[in-house]
C-alpha cells in the first residue's frame, strides 16, 4: 500500500472555524474538534506532510434568530466569513495549504474568496469541486429557510447581499461593484441530489455544471470525475469544498441535513483519489460535521480515511500517473 503524498506539499494548515452560524440546527460547530479527535493531524503526519494547526478562528456566538430580510445572522455571517477569509490568505501567502475545519457550509464564501484572490494575484486558474448533497445557490429572493449555508455558490458567483458579495470578491471598503470571486466556469458541483424548486431553475439559468446523483447513477463516478478535472494543470489552483452530507447517510450519519442516496463509501474513495492524481490539489474545505447527531464520532473517522486519500494514501498497488 501507498502511502507516499502524489507532490512534495510543504505544509497543511488546520484552520478551525468552529460556528454553525449559517446552519438549519445546532452541532456543525463541533466539527472541528471532533476531527481533531478523530486523529486527521496524525493521519496526514503519516503520509509525509508537515501539519500546522493553527488553532480556531473566533467570531460571535449564534443568535439563533429568524431571517431578516431572507437572511439569518447575516451579521455573525459576515463576521465569522471575515476571519475565515484572513486565516486562509496568511496561509496562502505563506505557502501552505489550508484546510479549513468547519463549521457549515457559508464559510466557504471566506475561503474560496481567499482562494481566488490568492489565484488573481498570481495569474492562476482556479478549479472548484464543490462535493455536496445540496446545490447551495439559494438567494434571499428563493430561500425557503434563510440559512446562509444554502447560499454559498450563489455569494461566490455574485448573487447576495453587499457585504457577502464585497468579501468572496475582495472588493474592499467603500466600493460597491466588483467581479464575483467565481464564474460558473470555475464550478463543477458532483453528488447533488436536494434542490428546492426555485433554486433549481437559477441554477440552470447561470449554467452551472452540475454531477447529480442521476448523472452519477447513469455514468459512474470516474467518467464524471474525469470530465470535473478536465483541464486541471499545472497553471491550475484546485480547491476541494467538502460538505460531508456528500456521502450517503448510511456510511456517514453525522450531518445536520441528511439526504438519502449519496455516494457509496468507494465511490468517495475514487473520488479523492482522483482528485489525488492530479497533483494539484492546493486548498480544502471539511465542513457540515455534526458530530451531535453522530454516532461514536463514526463520520469523522470516515473524513479523515478520505482525507488521506486525497492527500496520496492509495487503496491499489499502482503506479500514479
Amino acid at each position: 500500500m501507498s502511502t507516499d503524498p502524489q507532490e512534495p506539499i510543504t505544509t497543511v494548515r488546520f484552520i478551525g472555524a468552529p460556528t454553525d452560524i449559517g446552519a438549519s440546527m445546532r452541532g456543525a460547530s463541533l466539527g472541528p474538534e471532533a476531527l481533531r479527535v478523530a486523529g486527521l493531524p496524525e493521519a496526514l503526519l503519516r503520509l509525509g506532510l508537515q501539519v500546522l494547526d493553527a488553532g480556531n478562528v473566533q467570531g460571535p456566538p449564534n443568535p439563533w434568530l429568524p431571517p431578516l430580510d431572507g437572511h439569518r445572522h447575516l451579521p455573525e455571517a459576515l463576521a465569522w466569513n471575515q476571519a475565515v477569509f484572513d486565516a486562509v490568505t496568511q496561509a496562502l501567502d505563506a505557502g501552505d495549504v489550508p484546510v479549513l475545519l468547519g463549521g457549515d457550509h457559508s464559510l466557504a464564501i471566506g475561503s474560496i474568496g481567499a482562494v481566488a484572490a490568492h489565484c488573481r494575484t498570481r495569474g492562476q486558474r482556479l478549479r472548484v469541486i464543490w462535493l455536496d448533497a445540496h446545490a447551495d445557490f439559494n438567494t434571499s429572493d428563493i430561500t425557503p429557510s434563510g440559512n446562509i449555508h444554502g447560499m454559498p455558490v450563489a455569494v461566490l458567483c455574485g448573487h447576495g447581499p453587499a457585504s457577502l458579495l464585497r468579501l468572496a470578491g475582495h472588493w474592499g471598503d467603500g466600493v460597491d461593484a466588483g467581479p464575483p470571486a467565481l464564474s460558473p466556469e470555475d464550478l463543477r458541483l458532483i453528488g447533488v441530489r436536494s434542490v428546492d424548486p426555485l433554486e433549481r431553475r437559477f441554477v440552470h439559468a447561470q449554467g452551472l455544471e452540475v454531477f447529480d446523483m442521476r448523472h452519477l447513477d447513469e455514468h459512474g463516478m470516474r467518467a464524471a470525475m474525469q470530465q470535473a478535472l478536465m483541464g486541471v494543470d499545472e497553471h491550475t489552483h484546485l480547491h476541494l469544498s467538502f460538505d460531508v452530507d456528500f456521502l450517503d447517510p448510511d456510511i456517514a450519519p453525522g450531518v445536520g441535513t441528511a439526504v438519502r442516496g449519496g455516494p457509496s463509501y468507494r465511490e468517495a474513495q475514487l473520488c479523492m483519489e482522483m482528485i489525488a492524481d492530479t497533483g494539484r490539489l492546493a486548498s480544502l474545505d471539511l465542513v457540515e460535521l455534526n458530530p451531535a447527531r453522530d454516532i461514536q464520532n463514526r463520520t469523522a473517522e470516515l473524513v479523515v480515511d478520505l482525507v488521506e486519500s486525497l492527500f496520496g494514501k492509495s487503496t491499489l498497488m499502482r503506479w500514479r500517473p
